[in-house]
C-alpha cells in the first residue's frame, strides 16, 4: 500500500531463460523431501492460486526438488497461515503471502504478522481496479462517492473483514471524508466477485482478467484503477490519484516459509523463484493474467514487509482499527 508514491515493477525483468542444470546445482540444498508443499491461503480460482500454479509449472521444469501448491482455505487466509507458521522449518513448505498477513493482524484477527516467517522472495505486483456492479447507478468513481456521502452505510460493499479487500476500502472511505460503505463479508475473492456479477453487491475490489473480461460483457463497471499510471487493459479508466483521491494499491505477493529455514534452503528456493521469474513463458502467462512481475530476494522482502507494515499501522491507527 502506497500513498501518493509507488513502484509497481515490469512485466519483463530483462531478457533471461530459465535455470540451466549447472546453475541449479550451484543453488541445491538438502531437504527432506522430493516436493515441498506451497500452501495458498485462499480457495482455488482466485488470483494468488492462479499466478502460483504458473509458477509451480515453471519451478517443476527445473532440476531440483519440486514444488506442488496445496489450498488451505477459511478465515480470510488465516487458516493456511497458522498451519504455515506451524510446519517443520525444513524447506518442505512453503507460504504464499501479501498484504494480508499485516491487516489481519492490525485488525485483530491473529496474534502474529509477515515475521512470523523467514522471507524467501517477493515475485509479483498487480494493481487493484475499482469494481462496480454492471447494474450500480454511477457513470464513474466521483459520483460513486458523493452516493456514498449522502447516503452513508447503504451502499453494500463485498470485503474479506479484516484483508486487503477491506482495507483499501477504508482508505478511500478516510481519503473521501463523509464516505462510508455497507461492508458485506465474504471468505475469498471468488465469492466476492460473484455477488458483485450477480448484482448482490455493488461495490468489489477485482483482479485485472476479471474486470477485463466483464467491463466488455457489461457485467462489470470499472470505475478505477488504483496503480500509479493507467493501465493498458483500460486506457480510459483513471487512477484513484487522477480522481483525487491520492492513492495507490497492489496487492504484492512471495513466499516465505517457517520461521528457523535454514538459509542455504531458503538462499535455494529464492533462486529457484528468481530463475522462474525470468522465464520468458512465465512472463507470457502473467501478462496474459495482468500481474506484473516483481521478484525481491529474502533481505530486501524483508525490508519492503517492514516499510509496508510501517505504512499500514500508521493509517489502521488513524482510522480506529489498530489500537496500540
Amino acid at each position: 500500500m502506497k500513498m501518493g508514491k509507488t513502484i509497481i515493477g515490469a512485466f519483463a525483468l530483462g531478457a533471461a531463460s530459465l535455470m540451466s542444470s549447472a546453475a541449479s546445482m550451484a543453488y541445491a540444498a538438502d531437504i527432506p523431501c522430493n516436493t515441498a508443499k506451497l500452501i495458498v491461503p485462499w480457495a482455488p480460482g482466485g488470483g494468488t492460486h492462479i499466478i502460483f500454479s504458473i509458477f509451480e509449472e515453471i519451478i517443476n521444469k527445473q532440476d531440483g526438488p519440486k514444488v506442488q501448491v496445496v489450498t488451505i482455505s477459511g478465515q480470510g487466509g488465516n487458516k493456511g497461515a497458522k498451519e504455515a507458521m506451524k510446519a517443520k522449518a525444513d524447506g518442505c513448505t512453503l507460504f504464499a503471502i501479501h498484504q494480508s498477513a499485516i491487516v489481519s493482524y492490525l485488525a485483530g484477527r491473529v496474534d502474529f504478522t509477515w515475521d512470523a516467517f523467514d522471507m524467501v522472495a517477493q515475485v509479483t505486483s498487480t494493481p487493484e481496479v475499482v469494481g462496480a456492479s454492471g447494474d450500480a447507478p454511477w457513470s464513474d468513481f466521483n459520483a460513486m462517492i458523493a452516493d456514498a456521502k449522502a447516503n452513508p452505510n447503504t451502499i453494500p460493499l463485498g470485503a474479506t473483514l479484516g484483508s486487503t479487500s477491506q482495507f483499501m476500502w477504508l482508505l478511500i472511505e478516510e481519503l473521501n471524508p463523509g464516505a462510508k460503505f455497507k461492508y458485506i463479508p465474504f471468505d475469498g475473492t471468488a465469492q466476492r466477485v460473484t455477488a458483485l456479477l450477480a448484482g448482490t453487491i455493488k461495490l468489489g475490489t477485482v483482479n485485472i482478467p476479471t474486470a477485463e473480461k466483464n467491463v466488455a460483457q457489461g457485467t462489470l463497471k470499472a470505475l478505477a484503477v488504483a496503480a500509479p499510471e493507467r493501465l493498458p487493459q483500460f486506457p480510459d479508466v483513471p487512477t484513484l490519484k487522477e480522481l483525487g483521491t491520492d492513492m495507490t494499491y497492489s496487492l504484492d505477493r512471495g513466499i516465505v516459509a517457517p520461521k528457523g529455514t535454514p538459509k542455504d534452503v531458503i538462499e535455494m528456493w529464492s533462486q529457484r523463484l528468481k530463475a522462474a521469474a525470468e522465464s520468458p513463458e512465465l512472463l507470457d502467462k502473467l501478462k496474459a493474467k495482468g500481474t506484473p512481475v516483481q521478484w525481491v530476494g529474502p533481505a530486501g522482502y524483508a525490508e519492503w514487509f517492514q516499510n509496508e507494515y510501517s505504512a499500514h499501522e500508521k493509517v489502521a491507527i488513524k482510522i480506529g482499527m489498530f489500537k496500540k
